[in-house]
């Protein structure tokens, strides 16, 4: 399938099986985590909470663990005994080991280190690989850095780099691009403006770690009334003119109309 999950994925603690439906309830899609939202000694009991699961296995998400640890072959047996079929790698930094992954599951590619950055061309190239989103505290890690972001909250130049190097390299394969979390979550000005941008941007949802963080999502990806109007408008215009044309004051062509095509699609 490909990824139309919405703009606001909900991370869920894998761990926390009462807090299941609530997240799936609350978001567009639940992103159960196995990976580091669990304590090492409370995987198993994880494992164990996805078997008997009782949420939409079409609106959910499973990050796994790193390809090439025991967790990750311990989460993909669990997988196998549910219905559950679309996974998130965690820290994904090989082509060739996820195109390895049983083809029953789908996978959204995580690439949160530097290896996983500069591979993201070819990872997004492997069969099976619906998404590409990407991570700015791991990255910054694998850097021997501190923090991703500068005094103001905004992102360094590295983290940015890293963010648009992921999202052209989904674009360029064709398949979805998903932002990262926003970790502050009293920045409700923040997230929106991130979200803004990554919506401007191209990418097609972003993820977040609290319930309240998801409203601000939504209303940042659905276009507003104004531009509504105006991609109707100038689509319409376009039926009776032929190649470029003014319109508003404004050239329009062939890239200006899939800008209106994507903006009625996000309506």
């Amino acid at each position: 399938m490909s990824f139309a999950l919405g703009p606001a994925l909900l991370f869920c603690p894998a761990d926390r099986p009462e807090r299941y439906a609530k997240a799936a309830e609350r978001a567009d899609a639940v992103i159960l985590d196995l990976e580091d939202a669990v304590a090492p000694e409370r995987k198993t009991a994880a494992r164990g909470a996805l078997i008997d699961a009782h949420v939409d296995p079409v609106r959910t998400v499973v990050r796994v663990n790193p390809i090439g640890t025991p967790d990750f072959d311990a989460d993909m047996a669990t997988l196998s005994q549910t219905d559950f079929r679309l996974i998130m790698v965690a820290k994904a930094e090989s082509a060739k080991r996820i195109a390895r992954i049983d083809p029953r599951f789908e996978v959204i590619a995580l690439c949160e280190t530097a290896r996983g950055v500069v591979s993201a061309e070819k990872i997004a190239g492997v069969a099976g690989v619906v998404a590409l989103m990407w991570g700015a505290e791991d990255l910054v890690a694998s850097l021997g850095g501190t923090s991703s972001r500068g005094a103001k909250g905004r992102y360094r130049d590295v983290a940015r780099a890293a963010r648009s190097r992921v999202l052209l390299a989904a674009g360029a394969e064709g398949i979805s691009a998903i932002d990262a979390v926003h970790l502050d979550i009293g920045d409700e000005k923040g997230l929106r403006r991130e979200a803004q941008d990554a919506v401007a941007s191209g990418f097609a949802a972003s993820a977040c770690i609290h319930p309240d963080q998801v409203a601000i999502i939504r209303d940042a990806y659905r276009p507003d009334a104004a531009t509504l109007a105006w991609a109707r408008a100038v689509l319409e215009a376009a039926g009776s003119e032929g190649g470029v044309f003014r319109f508003q004051g404004r050239m329009v062509d062939e890239p200006v109309l899939r800008h209106a095509r994507a903006t009625l699609a996000r309506a």
